[in-house]
């Protein structure tokens, strides 16, 4: 049931992808090379359809076996609606504003899920903060080769390894292999990229993932689930931060992410993707160590807050060191 399980969610999301690069070559749906871009080719974008289309699949068979169907659709609805903007997105420029409050319309959905399957409005407010959230987090930083997708990828696994046999850990290993599926096209040189599409649904999908782990492991410290996207929270919070510190437009489009500073420096997206994927697998690491430990919750929200600490230091550094001439590829 397992592999079957794995291998159909692989296979339709490579499937999806090669139909979507077809489709976006010939339809001209290309993201060309530019001032914000870190790629020198026109490359097709949209690639995640794949994955979304596997992501429903699976959640819709969930569904059938789900105690609380309407809780259930209502989270796929709310990725429907995600994808659905970032589809429409990819084919035709959207105010920024307008994607908003479809996406705030769909967190407000899985919101509305968890305070209906947990009577915890706590819970359901989480939910809603994460998926408005991580939906914009991963649209952020998906800017190079293979890094939106292996950070998925990581998370996915966290969480489903640490809810084994649960709805959550059944619908992260469809993440996780719809995910692979699309890798070997994005990475390690990108021939189609996620698209709005891909990455605000791969971010609502971890938000609900996220908030269903804790929901399944209350005896677990709800702190530890802030190490596993830690790499992702970093980089865009504090250079969000420093854009509307500086007084800057910063809902545009810009490229300096530490990330991207670093593949500029580097002149390669290989190293950089693979260095985050290692710090994220690090982080997942330690969440496990500390769950298996059983501390206590006060040790708990120390040790993320010195990885927290520990990234915002390597964050700094990296905005700090002088670009090089290199040239991403």
């Amino acid at each position: 049931m397992f592999a079957a399980w794995l291998g159909a969610s692989l296979a339709i999301g490579a499937g999806g992808t090669w139909l979507a690069r077809r489709y976006a070559l010939r339809h001209h749906l290309l993201d060309a090379p530019g001032e914000r871009r870190a790629h020198t080719a026109p490359t097709p974008r949209g690639g995640g359809i794949g994955i979304v289309v596997a992501l429903l699949l699976a959640g819709l068979f969930l569904w059938t076996l789900a105690p609380d169907r309407l809780a259930w659709g209502a989270m796929l609805t709310g990725l429907v609606l995600v994808a659905s903007i970032g589809l429409w997105d990819d084919h035709r420029p959207l105010s920024p504003w307008v994607r908003l409050a479809v996406q705030a319309i769909a967190a407000a959905l899985l919101a509305w899920a968890i305070w209906r399957q947990t009577d915890e409005p706590a819970l359901a407010l989480l939910a809603f903060v994460l998926a408005m959230g991580l939906t914009n987090v991963w649209n952020f930083m998906d800017g190079i080769d293979g890094i939106a997708a292996t950070q998925a990828i990581a998370v996915a696994l966290a969480v489903a390894f640490a809810t084994p046999g649960g709805f959550a850990a059944w619908w992260a290993w469809a993440l996780v292999g719809a995910t692979l599926g699309f890798l070997p096209f994005n990475f390690p040189k990108a021939r189609i990229f996620l698209g709005d599409v891909g990455s605000g649904a791969l971010g609502f999908a971890l938000a609900a993932l996220l908030v269903h782990a804790i929901r399944e492991k209350p005896a677990t410290s709800p702190w530890l689930w802030a190490l596993p996207p830690s790499a992702f929270l970093i980089d865009s919070s504090l250079t969000l931060a420093g854009r509307v510190l500086r007084g800057e437009a910063w809902w545009r489009p810009h490229a300096l992410h530490a990330y991207q500073k670093w593949a500029r420096m580097r002149g390669s997206h290989v190293a950089v993707t693979l260095a985050y994927a290692a710090f994220t697998a690090c982080a997942i690491a330690c969440m496990f160590m500390l769950s298996n430990a059983a501390a206590p919750s006060n040790r708990v929200l120390v040790a993320v807050s010195a990885w927290y600490i520990a990234g915002t230091g390597i964050w700094w550094a990296l905005q700090r060191r002088p670009e090089g001439k290199g040239v991403p590829r």
